[in-house]
């Protein structure tokens, strides 16, 4: 399904609401909401509006669980660290219990971090499905989403939940949550803002498969939901058939 929103900030508004009524209806039905954050420019006004009212109000924040779905391999000081954005702009104003935020650590051996951080996953979930209530993803104009960027053997993991990746182009280690674990997800929601990623969004949903060159068309939740939240820039290029709009 595809929302289409007039402009950058009633998108944000909408995933924020979202990911609120989402985690009530989690800790409602199981007792708490587990989701993992998407990094880069595009959620941080989600996670803002998250740390303000009225929606920092209306969150069972005590049952919260946050991972993440991907992480460059830098100090948590470094301004590209995705637990840093999102610490910053949500988490350190809102009272959810430090131990129930589990950013990834990469130190010196991503590698390592990667089943640090697979295991950390493992636990939580305790030998049962590993069902995350939200995923938020975005998605490049490479059509990476996450740290699955085109190319890469991580793009045909079957087993693992996370794993280190090496971007050259970035000269970066990065560790992500894999295909197989985000598809187990109770619900994907994919935000997208500005028309230099119009094109990439038009290839991603209506183009050839071609998950090698498109890694985001791995995605396909079953059977969690699948949701993408564009603004009317980056949805030019998409026929407005089965899309909805939002004011």
């Amino acid at each position: 399904m595809i929302e289409v929103y007039p402009d950058p900030e009633s998108l944000s508004r909408a995933a924020a609401a979202l990911l609120v009524e989402q985690a009530n209806l989690a800790v409602a039905a199981r007792g708490r909401f587990s989701v993992a954050l998407a990094g880069g420019a595009t959620p941080r006004r989600t996670y803002e509006l998250l740390a303000a009212p009225p929606l920092a109000d209306q969150a069972p924040w005590d049952r919260v669980h946050i991972f993440w779905g991907d992480e460059r391999c830098v100090p948590l000081s470094d301004p590209r660290s995705n637990a840093r954005m999102a610490q910053a702009a949500w988490l350190d104003r809102v009272p959810i219990p430090g131990h129930q935020i589990h950013p990834i650590h990469c130190g010196l051996d991503p590698a390592a971090a990667a089943w640090q951080y697979e295991a950390q996953l493992r636990e939580f979930f305790g030998g049962q499905p590993p069902i995350l209530d939200l995923v938020l993803l975005g998605l490049g104009q490479d059509g990476h989403t996450a740290s699955l960027f085109p190319g890469p053997p991580v793009l045909k993991e079957a087993e693992r939940w996370a794993a280190a990746i090496y971007v050259a182009a970035q000269d970066l280690y990065r560790v992500t949550l894999t295909a197989p674990l985000i598809n187990q997800a109770a619900a994907v929601v994919f935000l997208v803002t500005g028309d230099a990623k119009a094109g990439t969004l038009r290839e991603v949903l209506h183009g050839p498969r071609d998950p090698a060159r498109l890694p985001a068309q791995l995605i396909q939740p079953h059977p969690g939901k699948l949701l993408w939240l564009a603004d009317l820039a980056a949805a030019a290029s998409l026929a407005q058939d089965g899309s909805s709009i939002q004011a």
